[in-house]
């Protein structure tokens, strides 16, 4: 996506807090175009996100990829709920954690507080869900705002995370 000026300062102050990124391999070869992008001086809020992206440190889980291309950058090959949650215990500000497949586990564990969708007005066909099987969080509504080109953020707060869907939740 390509978000105008009023998304992308929103997007901004949501990242501004983080310090660490948590990423599937996709979202992690996505996001890191953001090590090398150059400032605009036209779009202010473009550099003002390179910058917040290229302070926080970034964890790649990935059970292929064999090196990364950003600084305080490391792989881990698997997703150990365990260590996360000891990480997020251990830390003072803010964790994202980016990718379909990642964040599903993250949700399933129970390890996420907060949950901010971007709904955008335009359908684009395949890719991962983005939601995971056999979870059900539990979400009060934080705030909502809709954006000039139609986006509408939602955001909101888990208050309760259980497995649901019969014999196929424990699997």
């Amino acid at each position: 996506s390509a978000p105008d000026h009023e998304l992308h300062a929103f997007v901004n102050d949501l990242e501004r807090p983080i310090s660490t990124y948590l990423y599937g391999r996709r979202m992690y070869e996505t996001m890191v175009f953001w090590e090398t992008a150059e400032a605009d001086p036209d779009e202010p809020v473009f550099a003002d996100y390179a910058a917040i992206w290229r302070a926080a440190d970034k964890v790649v889980f990935s059970r292929t990829l064999a090196t990364v291309a950003s600084a305080r950058t490391r792989i881990e090959h698997e997703f150990e709920s365990d260590a996360v949650a000891r990480l997020k215990q251990s830390s003072s500000t803010d964790i994202s954690i980016g990718g379909a497949e990642l964040a599903g586990q993250a949700m399933a564990a129970g390890l996420v507080d907060e949950c901010h969708l971007f709904l955008c007005p335009i359908v684009v066909g395949g890719g991962k869900r983005a939601l995971p099987d056999h979870v059900r969080v539990d979400l009060e509504l934080l705030g909502e705002r809709r954006f000039g080109g139609g986006v509408v953020h939602l955001g909101g707060q888990a208050v309760d995370v259980a497995p649901f869907g019969g014999q196929d939740a424990a699997q």
